[in-house]
């Protein structure tokens, strides 16, 4: 899985630049693939805490098939991930869902998501009052949104201000819609509460069509997803909405690892770094807390300008460049000693940890046919679970005859409640909520529990500011980026950008072109 070997750059040759990835998850690891591309000349070297690679793309076999449990899919209208699957040869592994159909548990029953929803927003009435998701008077408040209100004068007035993706869809649609519909899902894709939501970080198209005033539905027709549309991708002809590596996202992130150590990375896991600091070239004292911002950018790299070095149980590294790939909260933790406002700052971006219980039934044992990918929890129903997948009907590759695979999501921002819990507890709780949903009939076979602590960071009103602040006050360091979910994208082609754009500002120049904004 891991390579330890130095480039060979030839006799007489200057010595490689090193620069070290903290964070061996996809972001680390896209990291190291754009800094790996400019080798012999960059020596790259990947710190991972833990025992394997990947983060939260970890598959395993339940049943005797590769069943993720963390991601099972990305978003496949974005370059990235693709872009890297085809790199290391997985382009024609690459899978789509078998159905597009999805349910949210409203009123007492599931329903299926009415066709044309953009992020949860209805953009047309009729769909939406076919489904009897809300009540007729949830209609009725939604339907004021066809009326213009409020007028282009009024609702310029907020053009330029973030809000709460919440305040933005209860004032214009209603309270039933926003609790059953777009909290369900932006809130579900973040596991985060949209009353704290930023609309500028997570659905800017929302926050927009708010500013220009007039019909918010009307106005966000164009952002309507086919996901909800109930066909399938084989059926329709249509491009796929999400897309996955048949056998799972680890044999991604082992296709990866190879490739790097085919290119020299040098790969260490269980090395986590304790301490990084900034020491002059002559190797004298760290540069403190207040003057680091005087060195500038040091240069490019192997100028024999400051150097980083990081401190880890297994030994030190010193490096001409650093890109930090770890949750906001231990980047913090690392750069406290070096820049003590960044580190405040990386210190707000809170995080939600998610549970992920995956259950194996016989197929009699579950009585509701599974037709579709699964469905969502609205937090109103007060349920521990906020989703459900139904794995071997979601895609083609699991479905086995004579059982199913269930997957339940339980956590979400400001409900740790699942952590509290033993895996025994939780799994009993979560057959208790699923039973009665899904006619369940017999006992789960088989039932695994995942814990992802800092699964999701939360993107709150003001993000986007944050975050440019952060990056102004990093970019002052020589030679140090940041890097993964808490800044630009929780989902995995975000990740993957992140991690070649961090590489680029070390590099001192763009190694990737074309990046695109989620």
């Amino acid at each position: 899985m891991s390579s330890a070997v130095t480039p060979d750059i030839g006799t007489g040759a200057a010595p490689a630049a090193t620069v070290a990835v903290v964070g061996g998850g996809i972001a680390g690891l896209s990291a190291a693939w754009a800094l790996s591309s400019v080798a012999p000349a960059v020596h790259v070297v990947v710190l991972e805490s833990d025992g394997r690679l990947g983060g939260k793309l970890y598959t395993r076999a339940i049943g005797g098939r590769a069943v993720d449990l963390g991601p099972d899919a990305f978003l496949a209208r974005r370059p990235e991930a693709v872009a890297l699957c085809r790199e290391l040869g997985l382009g024609d592994e690459l899978i789509s869902p078998g159905s597009r159909t999805a349910y949210v548990w409203a009123r007492g029953r599931l329903r299926p998501l009415p066709g044309g929803l953009a992020l949860g927003v209805p953009t047309r009435l009729g769909p939406l009052a076919r489904s009897r998701i809300v009540s007729p008077l949830g209609l009725g408040r939604a339907t004021v949104d066809r009326l213009g209100w409020p007028p282009r004068r009024r609702a310029g007035a907020f053009a330029g201000a973030d809000r709460a993706v919440a305040d933005i869809t209860r004032r214009r649609l209603g309270r039933e819609v926003t609790e059953l519909l777009v909290d369900p899902l932006i809130g579900g894709i973040h596991a985060g509460d949209t009353t704290q939501m930023s609309a500028a970080a997570v659905f800017p198209a929302l926050l927009d069509a708010a500013a220009r005033g007039g019909s918010l539905m009307r106005a966000l027709r164009g952002a309507a997803s086919p996901l909800t549309s109930g066909h399938t991708d084989a059926r329709h002809g249509a491009p796929p909405v999400f897309l996955t590596v048949r056998g799972g996202l680890s044999r991604l992130i082992d296709a990866l690892v190879d490739a790097l150590g085919g290119r020299g990375v040098e790969v260490r896991v269980r090395t986590p770094v304790t301490h990084i600091e900034l020491r002059n070239p002559d190797g004298g004292e760290p540069v403190g807390v207040g003057n680091v911002g005087d060195l500038g950018n040091g240069g490019d790299l192997g100028d024999h300008g400051a150097r980083w070095a990081l401190r880890t149980p297994r030994g030190g590294v010193e490096a001409d460049a650093v890109v930090v790939a770890t949750p906001a909260g231990a980047a913090a933790a690392l750069l406290e000693p070096v820049d003590q406002c960044v580190a405040a700052m990386l210190g707000t971006i809170d995080y939600a940890d998610v549970t992920l219980v995956t259950l194996r039934f016989p197929e009699e044992g579950v009585g509701r046919p599974l037709e579709g990918t699964g469905f969502l929890v609205p937090a109103r129903a007060g349920c521990l679970i906020t989703a459900c997948t139904w794995l071997t009907s979601k895609w083609p590759e699991p479905k086995r005859t004579g059982d199913v695979v269930l997957r339940a999501s339980i956590g979400r921002f400001g409900d740790d409640r699942g952590a509290l819990l033993s895996d025994k507890d939780i799994v009993g709780l979560v057959l208790d909520e699923l039973g009665p949903m899904l006619e369940i009939r017999s006992p789960p076979t088989e039932a695994v529990v995942t814990r992802w602590t800092e699964a999701f960071p939360q993107y709150a009103v003001g993000h986007g500011e944050l975050v440019a602040a952060i990056e102004e006050a990093v970019a002052r360091l020589p030679r140090l980026a940041l890097a993964g979910a808490a800044y630009h994208g929780v989902g995995i082609p975000a990740c993957i950008a992140s991690g070649r754009q961090a590489a680029g500002a070390v590099l001192g120049r763009s190694v990737v072109a074309g990046q695109t904004a989620q």
